[in-house]
């Protein structure tokens, strides 16, 4: 499975607007604290790789309450598979708890990195999650993104994210191909 992604800073008001004229469908909104993980074996900024465990909490978005449970999934992000947007292998499963995970993970010498804090709200478009990020120590973003099987429908996939962009008044020139992780780290050696 390959995540197609682009992600570009934005003001949240003006795309959450451009949603609503779009009849964008509203999914949920959630916290997200995602701790990465440095591996034993090899150097994950060197290979571009991820190992990350998430906990995701969801947040009333009706008067019904809140849209689902809160949970942990265990992920692996491969590397980049090309230069024109944030389009990796992804391979992630629901982890019945979090806290053991992340003690097995340390158990076999995989050493906690760094943690990404976000308020995450998602919305459905033609297809696509059109996601509003609000990251801590980086401000606001918005990534479109859609998961595809094969490696040939990533271009096509890609093309059409980047239209959803253009439709939303951003622009896919804005992209930025780096991960929350990637730009908090960068931000800390500045």
């Amino acid at each position: 499975m390959y995540e197609v992604e682009v992600k570009v800073p934005a003001d949240h008001d003006t795309v959450r607007e451009r949603l609503a004229e779009l009849d964008a469908e509203s999914v949920n909104e959630v916290e997200q604290v995602d701790t990465y993980y440095d591996a034993p074996h090899r150097e994950f900024a060197e290979t571009d790789e991820a190992l990350r465990v998430r906990r995701e909490t969801p947040r009333s978005v009706s008067d019904e309450g809140t849209d689902g449970e809160a949970f942990a999934e265990l992920t692996y992000k491969g590397p980049l598979v090309e230069a024109e947007s944030k389009t990796r292998r992804e391979v992630e499963t629901v982890v019945e708890d979090g806290e053991a995970a992340d003690d097995i993970l340390a158990s076999v010498g995989f050493d906690p990195a760094a943690t990404v804090r976000k308020d995450r709200e998602r919305f459905a478009l033609d297809g696509y999650t059109v996601t509003l990020d609000a990251v801590e120590g980086l401000g606001e973003f918005v990534e479109v993104e859609t998961q595809v099987e094969g490696a040939e429908t990533v271009e096509s996939a890609r093309d059409a994210a980047f239209e959803i962009l253009r439709d939303l008044g951003l622009d896919p020139d804005d992209q930025i191909r780096t991960s929350y992780l990637g730009l908090l780290l960068e931000n800390e050696e500045s």
